[in-house]
């Protein structure tokens, strides 16, 4: 089935469609940008970028957190075992007293 004569023919008479370049050359190819919607984009997008950095400042947060108990556990066993040393070494000293 064909089209009718002369819709879709080239003036030359080729089988292409369109003429070489532009389709529409009278259109417009400088976009305007909405500077209200533009503004929202840029808003929401910093508004997600300060969400993402306080998150991350949380999570460094609850780290340091972690650390600071482990470190303060840590230490709490050393200053005992310390402690329980010192003890010892005086009961040995307060024996070896009694002994002579």
């Amino acid at each position: 089935m064909g089209s009718p004569k002369g819709v879709y023919e080239n003036p030359e008479g080729s089988d292409m469609i369109f003429p070489a370049g532009e389709l529409n050359p009278g259109a417009n190819k400088n976009f305007q940008v909405d500077p209200v919607s533009s503004q929202v984009a840029t808003s929401k997008e910093l508004k997600e970028q300060v969400e993402a950095v306080k998150k991350e400042k949380e999570a460094m947060e609850k780290e340091r957190e972690k650390k600071d108990a482990a470190q303060k556990l840590k230490s709490a066993f050393i200053i005992s075992g310390v402690i329980v040393a010192v003890i010892g070494a005086i009961f040995a000293v307060a024996k070896k007293l009694r002994e002579t």
